[in-house]
């Protein structure tokens, strides 16, 4: 059976150089956030732009060896059948990369609510003691995934719209379909909001988060 520890006696307490201890950490693991983050959205970008360019280098290729006429190319029905084919291929790959963007911004909100829930160990603590309080959120529910209008949304629904115009051009040339503009729009644009439902969705919009149990009874200091 395990006992229960006993109170920490007021003279074995933290002082405050402790707590200014876990701001340091504090800021090392925000910077240690950001930039992992930002070192996962370069990846898949770079794999999504090599994705993307392989009907090009395809293309390219084709025409050098004399495969495909270069002619061929400028007219919608005398694309070859095939190349329509690696349009939509490399598109449907290129969902991979988006949807790991999208991991990437819940891993990043994850980390950055976990550190905000770890501020409020010490930063009422030093705003007692030291009249001193660090300029970052502490609202564990902070920052929302859900953001379209930041670099990382932005990034994101940038992807979906191309992936959508490969999608379509490539489907529509495989069924034979005629060049029609307004067919074409309206096929990306529902294509992009299937990319778009889903970073809705999976980035748990629908499903707000309670906030956590505060043992320590620290004020929840939103900002």
């Amino acid at each position: 059976m395990r006992k229960t520890p006993p109170r920490m006696a007021p003279e074995s307490r933290l002082e405050s150089n402790h707590f200014l201890q876990l701001a340091a950490i504090d800021f090392n693991g925000v910077y240690a956030v950001h930039l992992a983050a930002k070192e996962e959205r370069l990846k898949m970008t770079r794999l999504a732009m090599s994705l993307l360019s392989g009907p090009f280098l395809a293309a390219i290729a084709l025409t050098s060896a004399k495969v495909v006429d270069p002619q061929d190319l400028t007219e919608w029905h005398r694309v070859p059948w095939y190349l329509f084919a690696l349009v939509a291929a490399f598109g449907l790959l290129s969902v991979l990369p988006f949807l790991r963007l999208i991991e990437a911004v819940n891993a990043h909100a994850r980390t950055a609510r976990a550190i905000n829930n770890f501020r409020l160990l010490y930063a009422g603590r030093l705003k007692d003691e030291l009249n001193w309080s660090p300029n970052l959120p502490v609202d564990p529910r902070f920052p929302e995934t859900y953001a379209p209008l930041a670099w990382p949304g932005i990034n994101v629904m940038m992807l979906a719209i191309v992936n959508s115009t490969y999608l379509t051009v490539g489907v529509s040339g495989l069924g034979g379909q005629d060049p029609n503009l307004l067919i074409l729009l309206s096929g990306i644009t529902l294509v992009a909001l299937i990319h778009y439902s889903v970073y809705y969705v999976r980035c748990n919009v629908s499903r707000r988060r309670r906030l956590p149990n505060n043992p320590y009874e620290f004020p929840n200091m939103e900002t």
